[in-house]
């Protein structure tokens, strides 16, 4: 299993915009194409401003595939300008679970 750990560095101040957004309309978009969201968070100590998104794929070619029918979607092209401007900062991880980690039933 693969994770895609997503960590967006808001503009301050915008993380109830960008949440209510992305409750509203985002999530169901993403979840129809990404398939497996492990969680969906957002800061309150530590560094401020901050989202993270983690989603799960069964291999690298399964993510490039989701994530290619997902950037397709007109829905989602009419999306991002609602939130590309209040993310200042971007940053995406892809971590492999180790054979030690415990495994959730929904993966």
């Amino acid at each position: 299993m693969f994770y895609e750990i997503r960590t967006y560095r808001l503009k301050n101040g915008t993380i109830p915009q960008y949440l209510k957004v992305v409750e509203e309309e985002g999530i169901e978009i993403q979840k129809s194409h990404l398939g497996t969201l492990v969680g969906y968070f957002f800061s309150e100590i530590g560094t401020i401003n901050e989202i993270v998104h983690i989603w799960a794929f069964a291999s690298l070619d399964d993510r490039e595939a989701r994530r290619q029918r997902l950037l397709a979607d007109p829905r989602w092209q009419a999306f991002l300008p609602k939130i590309r401007d209040l993310i200042e900062v971007a940053e995406n991880k892809i971590m492999k679970q180790a054979s030690f980690s415990p495994r959730s039933e929904a993966h």
